[in-house]
């Protein structure tokens, strides 16, 4: 007989391990699926986590690692101080949505004579505030009427997500588009068109406070009060309220961090990558920052290597698609299949499996 048994501790060794064991049974699924669809599963695989460091084309695709990480580490960070609470913010989708379109409106708004002085923190300002806006909502109302935040976050991606389809075709339409929806390049206003640090890589400062960002987290959640206020509400919520924690003041801080980094990554995406206001710009970052957190193990360090892992799943999943012909489906399923068997064998660092009848 087969039974779970509790652990008197979490296991350290599990923690750790499973993350590692979670990638390498994907890679062992991913395989099968990818056999299933025609495809040779090792090259699939290969090609997948290998050529974009080693490969052919690993020049490009090297910096391409750092730029499509950032978002991503970014979102995590802000998302893993309310997971690390007990506040499931799951709609930083929207938050990234509409710190985009604050961005690039303030941007346009300056085009084409802003000055970058002037313009670029007005757009990170404006970026910012805007997620911490769509943030404040969920948060507002899970205090005042004891919402679920789950629900109501991840409802107002679908309302960010019409916003955003309305600006395209309406207010931040290019007047000399043609017609056709969405705003002018961004790469253009003085803002932008020196946005990235490094020439020809297009790294830009997004990744840096993606990295900046990490390093004050650490301090913040290891070192400040504050974050032994985070990690007490998510241990035990009771004990936390008869420490003096403020779980509704805990809330709202918790969501705003989340929105405005989230905020901020849109603002960093929209001026830098995708360089434009498009019905469909957005690419589920603030989804895939989900997995980053969890995969991260809602630690600062651990998410910049799982932000880096997904970035590599993600030029990888392009270089598979280019030369393998594999549909784009395949590698979303692959990033979801990496959080289902985190969360499975996530099981085993509170439970050990026993064999045997129960005594």
């Amino acid at each position: 007989m087969l039974t779970l048994e509790k652990r008197p501790q979490p296991s350290k060794n599990w923690t750790y391990a499973a993350p590692l064991l979670a990638v390498v049974i994907t890679m062992i699924v991913g395989g099968f699926v990818f056999a299933a669809l025609g495809k040779d599963p090792l090259v699939a695989i290969r090609t997948i986590f290998y050529d974009p460091l080693f490969g052919e084309f690993a020049s490009y695709s090297r910096p391409q690692l750092l730029l499509k990480a950032g978002p991503l580490i970014l979102i995590a960070i802000g998302l893993s101080f309310g997971f690390r609470a007990g506040i499931w913010n799951i709609g930083a989708e929207g938050q990234y949505i509409i710190g985009a379109l604050a961005g690039a409106a303030v941007g346009l708004a300056y085009f084409p004579d802003g000055s970058r002085i002037v313009v670029f923190p007005l757009m990170i300002l404006a970026g910012v505030a805007g997620g911490m806006i769509w943030a404040w909502i969920p948060a507002f109302l899970r205090n005042r009427f004891k919402t679920n935040e789950i629900l109501v976050s991840l409802m107002l991606v679908y309302v960010a997500e019409s916003i955003q389809a309305s600006m395209a075709l309406n207010l931040l339409r290019n007047p000399d588009g043609h017609g056709f929806p969405g705003s002018r390049n961004l790469s253009q206003i003085p803002a932008s068109a020196n946005l990235e640090i490094f020439a020809n890589t297009g790294i830009h400062w997004g990744v840096f406070t993606a990295l900046v960002a990490v390093v004050v987290s650490y301090g913040v959640l290891m070192r400040h009060r504050f974050g032994f206020d985070v990690r007490l509400a998510g241990q035990s919520p009771r004990a936390a309220i008869f420490a003096g924690v403020n779980p509704k003041r805990l809330v709202m801080t918790c969501m705003l961090i989340s929105g405005a980094l989230a905020g901020a990554a849109g603002m960093f995406e929209v001026s830098g990558p995708a360089g434009r206001v498009s019905i469909d710009f957005n690419v589920g970052y603030g989804f895939t920052a989900i997995i980053v957190a969890f995969l991260g193990r809602l630690h600062p360090v651990g998410i910049l290597f799982a932000g880096i892992l997904m970035a590599l799943t993600y030029i990888g999943g392009e270089l598979a698609q280019l030369s393998l012909s594999l549909p784009g489906a395949a590698i979303q399923l692959f990033q979801g299949m990496l959080l289902f068997f985190l969360l499975a064998v996530d099981v085993m660092t509170n439970f050990r499996i026993r064999f045997g009848s129960k005594e």
